[in-house]
């Protein structure tokens, strides 16, 4: 089978796999009942929280008019609904704002009875959203050490550990908060492993990390700890619930959507077209530029050698790469991996690539990644720019931003992470 424009069909295939995890599609199967007697009160955070409220509210078995509540959504990221109040905050360094609505979601669920259901709607970004500091920290305090995090290659899991022991709503404290409330939390994973409670920090859940973790992983990464924050891990007030703690029994939680089923609806998109797809991995992590250099390698083998896959074929991943920040260019993660791509192909024939963050924004910037092929290299040279001084310098964008290969679809209000795809013909 021979694509005839390569460009299209890798684009086609974000799509299909942005898509295949969007609240409309993923969510209403999950809708709980309505509760006999009491409220339902709908709550929650992500960069598709709004989405994901406006579905309920379509989807709703009862009556739309019986649900109220408040999520927080990303700038840019939010969706009509009628009932349910939609706040917008600050992403990937908290504001006052996020501060705000998160004390809003704590102090809506005072006092709740057995009679009550609440219905607590999680996606990628909610950590960042949902800033409530524990007490004696600032909120200045948390985005310093949340900005620090972002910059030092830290994974999400390590992030989100440090996150729920300097917060007063996330690692379980919202849901312990429900009190005696029938809690069910719908997730979209956007974290490697799509385990429940590393997602947004998880506000619901439980949390078998511990401070000693935390403080441990701010070492690692040579982050300057406020003395406040220093006391704070050290006390047992930062100490999140933990598993075995009886009130999380009654508690409900469905991941409703992953990379994996994001990689499988465009996997399935390519073989209809005649196209073999393999899927090497939903859950890649690591440098981007060093995933970018593998990915590479194992594009080169298949073009040249017909190893371990036979060409033509498209070779699809997912996860969540991180990218320690040295240079002071502009970039996510999803274009330092193709611009690492790039200059480790350096024009090899036959491979086209696309890197997106399923989102629609790579990092802090605009476009949700970028797209490259054969001739991109050429391209560069012609315009004197050099990939490896680019990538040394972390200037994915304005490398891609120059050639005209920026992806900019927009928030797509989901968020399963990275999706690389690499076509070889």
């Amino acid at each position: 089978m021979t694509i005839t424009d390569p460009d299209s069909f890798l684009r086609s295939l974000y799509q299909v796999a942005v898509d295949a995890v969007s609240a409309e599609k993923c969510l209403p199967a999950f809708l709980p009942s309505p509760p006999v007697n009491g409220r339902t009160l709908v709550i929650g955070a992500g960069k598709g929280a709004a989405a994901m409220a406006r579905v309920v509210e379509q989807h709703w078995q009862g009556h739309a008019s019986e649900l109220s509540g408040l999520v927080v959504t990303r700038y840019g990221h939010g969706a009509e609904c009628q009932y349910i109040e939609v706040i917008e905050a600050a992403h990937p360094v908290p504001d006052a704002a996020g501060q705000q609505a998160a004390a809003r979601i704590l102090q809506m669920v005072q006092g709740l009875t057995a009679d009550d259901l609440v219905l607590c709607l999680i996606s990628g970004g909610g950590s960042a959203l949902l800033a409530l500091p524990a007490a004696g920290i600032t909120l200045e305090q948390k985005q310093q050490i949340n900005k620090a995090l972002l910059k030092s290659g830290a994974s999400i899991s390590e992030m989100n550990c440090v996150r729920k022991h300097l917060s007063a709503i996330k690692g379980g404290r919202l849901g312990l908060a429900c009190g005696a409330a029938t809690v069910v939390t719908l997730l979209i994973s956007d974290v490697p492993g799509d385990e429940a409670g590393v997602i947004a920090s998880g506000p619901t859940l439980p949390d078998a990390t511990s401070c000693e973790q935390a403080l441990a992983i701010l070492h690692k990464y040579a982050i300057a700890i406020p003395d406040a924050v220093q006391m704070h891990l050290r006390s047992d007030q930062a100490e999140t619930p933990k598993p075995d703690n009886p009130l999380f029994a009654s508690h409900r939680h469905h991941i409703i959507a992953t990379a994996q089923d994001a990689l499988e609806a465009a996997a399935a998109t390519a073989r209809a077209a005649g196209v073999a797809a393999y899927i090497l991995s939903d859950g890649i992590e690591g440098e981007a530029r060093d995933v970018g250099m593998v990915h590479a390698a194992l594009a080169r083998q298949i073009a040249d050698k017909n190893q371990p896959f036979s060409k033509p074929c498209v070779v699809l991943s997912g996860g969540e790469t991180t990218v320690t920040v040295r240079g002071t260019g502009r970039g996510g993660r999803n274009a330092e991996f193709l611009l690492s791509l790039v200059n480790s192909l350096d024009g090899h024939p036959g491979i086209y690539a696309l890197a997106c963050d399923t989102d629609g924004i790579d990092g802090s910037e605009d476009n949700a990644g970028a797209i490259c092929s054969p001739d991109t290299a050429k391209h560069a040279a012609s315009l004197g720019l050099r990939p490896a001084t680019m990538l040394d310098n972390n200037d994915g964008y304005s490398f891609f931003e120059a050639l005209g290969d920026l992806i900019v679809s927009g928030p797509t209000l989901t968020n399963v992470n990275d999706f690389r795809a690499i076509l070889i013909t």
